[in-house]
């Protein structure tokens, strides 16, 4: 089945828009001024002068309407600016939870991407540190808990707003069963997939600007052609991370969820959701490591200084994607999802 994964005119339109925000609103030094909490509340107060706290919600429920493949090119311009704001977890949460003060984004929602534990505590909930609500599963049951957020976060590697958060203190709400969150964290999958493939564009053409600047032995080090093999790979690494999260989108978009859609690995053929949301994420994350550690590398030891911004990049390439978990675990559940799950082997 051939795709077209051009952008259309009103999604080319929705980039421009928000890159040009991001650009204008989110330049380094907010990022930067933001750490070590990951959070810039200003920037979510002109987030909401757009609109874009709702935009993940269904028109029935108030919100924006967007498509998951509208989501995917904001969250793109997002990763790209490395944006101090959860706004792909608020996305996420608010699809679960459309509740009036979470749409307007005067309430932030953050999605728990593991159950709470037997303490009924959830684990370094993305965005938990800032979110006055957030969505998860409890035993049996998908609930979503109003409660006080922290507003502070543990040391972690991509200075993102995670908090450990309660499961059944707050004023509490139950949304459906527990087995409703997977298809919540294969959208989640999708955006922050959107997301890495910003920052590994960015950190590309930064890693490009900086070899054609830097002089050695009197010409610029992107004429030496190691450097130009590391960079030159690079394009469909990226690109092949927009084309899945793109996918992905469309699959959801169009209904290919819940065995819908077509797994056939024998002809290589994979057009059902969840598989993708996966695919996407995986490949997004390694495109994401690839193109900020060679591009921080490139910057010589000017790459390891906290005074470059390509570090800012290199840090969140790593600590977005694997908030989800081990990414053996997550390839593991990916063949699962592709040819089911192995049969136990006798003796082991």
């Amino acid at each position: 089945m051939a795709l077209d994964f051009s952008l259309s005119v009103d999604q080319e339109a929705v980039a421009d828009a928000f890159g040009a925000f991001f650009a204008a609103e989110s330049p380094i030094d907010v990022v930067r001024g933001a750490e070590p909490l990951g959070y810039s509340s200003q920037l979510w107060q002109k987030l909401r002068t757009l609109e874009a706290p709702g935009m993940a919600v269904p028109p029935h429920a108030g919100g924006g309407g967007a498509t998951l493949s509208d989501l995917v090119v904001v969250a793109e311009t997002l990763g790209e600016s490395i944006a101090p704001v959860p706004l792909v977890e608020h996305w996420v949460a608010s699809r679960a939870h459309p509740a009036p003060e979470i749409v307007s984004g005067d309430q932030i929602a953050a999605i728990a991407l593991r159950p709470a534990d037997a303490e009924g505590i959830w684990r370094l909930v993305p965005g938990g540190a800032i979110a006055g609500v957030v969505v998860g599963v409890d035993g049996d049951e998908l609930v979503a808990v109003q409660s006080s957020a922290p507003m502070v976060s543990p040391h972690n590697h991509g200075s993102a707003p995670l908090a450990d958060r309660s499961a059944r203190g707050g004023q509490r709400v139950v949304l459906g069963e527990a087995a409703d969150l997977e298809r919540h964290l294969d959208l989640w999958r999708v955006l922050t997939a959107a997301a890495l493939v910003g920052i590994a564009e960015r950190a590309m053409r930064m890693g490009v600007d900086y070899v054609l600047e830097r002089h050695q032995f009197g010409r610029p080090i992107g004429s030496f052609q190691s450097i130009q093999h590391g960079l030159a790979d690079l394009p469909a690494l990226v690109d092949g991370g927009r084309f899945l999260a793109h996918k992905a989108a469309w699959a959801f978009d169009v209904g290919l969820v819940d065995g819908v859609g077509v797994i056939d690995m024998d002809e290589g053929i994979v057009t059902e959701f969840a598989p993708l949301a996966a695919m996407a994420l995986l490949h997004a994350a390694d495109a994401a490591a690839v193109s900020t550690d060679r591009s921080l590398h490139y910057h010589g030891g000017y790459g390891f200084s906290l005074e470059y911004d390509i570090q800012l990049y290199f840090r969140r390439a790593r600590g977005w994607a694997n908030i989800i978990g081990d990414p053996s675990l997550q390839r593991r559940r990916l063949a699962d999802l592709l040819w089911g799950r192995a049969a136990p082997t006798a003796g082991r």
